[in-house]
């Protein structure tokens, strides 16, 4: 009996320990994860944007292998992925390298180049200006004999006419300068208006769904190596299809139009509105908590619940009233964009499903 108490005994402690060491295992994955996706985040941070390098392949690629990470997929699916991406990260590393070093090598040969020009050109203006200058003082000493009064005339018109025409080279080289620089504000304000329109929504000027999934995904990595809140607000427009059905499309890009300035209305500087798609909203607000999520959900609810906007070319001449539904999830340390939206899609079916004009959180979600 004595010796069955033993091994009994002897039997627990061996299930404690192995349930003890199964936790430290499970802690150790979950950190080595995080590690490895924060390690990838790093990586595409150092990645430069370049087009000759093909970095938005690359980092879409790194984006993947971390989705696929958090997604705790089989492993062998896991081990092939990181093996071929592993050989594409040597790969474009070595590849930035070699560019870094063309490039330093080129802007080497062209601050050559321009400071050459740049010594000849000074050179050669003001041996211009010299000249013109010393030859307008010799003509000048010659003016002093009285006894060719002609002459004498005719000189000071000439120097008069080169000191002139040395006046309006210099005008001349101010105005190509000045030229020059107008030239290169208007490129670059028009590149920067070009890079804007492209990150914006064209009917309601939000930023686009394109702006949001990038934004968002790089938020959400680098949550991974620095941990700090934000919330994301899904917000729809509750029965927008009877909006376009009853008084046509027009009136509902409208509706779309006003819904994002209410929103955009509502929120601070630092936050992000885009339209997701259709008559589907955005919004990502960083550093607030779930409870101050909420909270701006419920606001905007009731400000776009409380409006009434006049229909142009509608018989009627009745105010409609819109209300929307939000749905709100809070990032996690080992959260992933997918998961995020998913939640917030959740919490919105909620949302709509208790009767729209609400908001409702992931809490809400059973």
């Amino acid at each position: 009996m004595f010796l069955n108490f033993m091994k009994k005994e002897e039997n627990g402690r061996e299930t404690v320990d192995l349930s003890a060491e199964l936790d430290r295992s499970d802690k150790k994955c979950a950190f080595l994860l995080l590690a490895a996706r924060a390690l990838l985040q790093c990586t595409r941070e150092f990645a430069l944007d370049v087009q000759e390098l093909e970095t938005p392949v690359f980092k879409a690629g790194l984006g993947e292998l971390a989705e696929r990470l958090a997604a705790e997929e089989k492993l062998s699916r896991v081990e092939s992925l990181f093996e071929s991406r592993k050989n594409g990260i040597s790969t474009f590393a070595q590849r930035q390298k070699d560019y870094l070093r063309e490039r330093e090598t080129e802007f080497k040969d062209i601050i050559d180049i321009l400071s050459k020009a740049m010594v000849v050109m000074d050179s050669d203006n003001h041996d211009y200006n010299h000249d013109i200058l010393e030859q307008s003082k010799r003509i000048e000493d010659i003016t002093h004999l009285d006894d060719i009064k002609r002459l004498k005339q005719a000189l000071l018109l000439e120097v008069e006419n080169m000191r002139e025409a040395v006046r309006e080279k210099e005008s001349r080289d101010v105005a190509k300068i000045e030229s020059l620089s107008k030239q290169v504000t208007v490129l670059n304000t028009e590149l920067q208006s070009a890079r804007t329109e492209s990150e914006r929504d064209g009917l309601t000027g939000v930023l686009n769904r394109r702006t949001f999934d990038r934004f968002l995904a790089e938020l959400v990595e680098k949550n991974t190596v620095k941990e700090q809140d934000f919330a994301l607000l899904m917000i729809d427009i509750d029965d927008f299809k009877r909006i376009n059905d009853s008084y046509g499309h027009p009136v509902g890009d409208s509706v779309l139009a006003a819904v994002a300035n209410k929103c955009r209305q509502s929120i601070r500087g630092e936050d992000f509105l885009a339209r997701y798609g259709g008559e589907e909203f955005a919004i990502i607000l960083p550093g607030a908590s779930l409870r101050n999520a909420v909270k701006k959900g419920r606001q905007i609810c009731q400000t776009i619940a409380a409006t009434r906007y006049l229909l142009e070319g509608v018989d009627s001449g009745e105010p409609l009233g819109l209300t929307v539904s939000i749905g709100i999830s809070i990032c996690g340390k080992a959260d992933t964009a997918a998961a995020l939206v998913n939640r917030a899609d959740k919490a919105l079916y909620v949302a709509k499903g208790s009767g729209k004009n609400r908001t409702c959180s992931e809490k809400d979600v059973r």
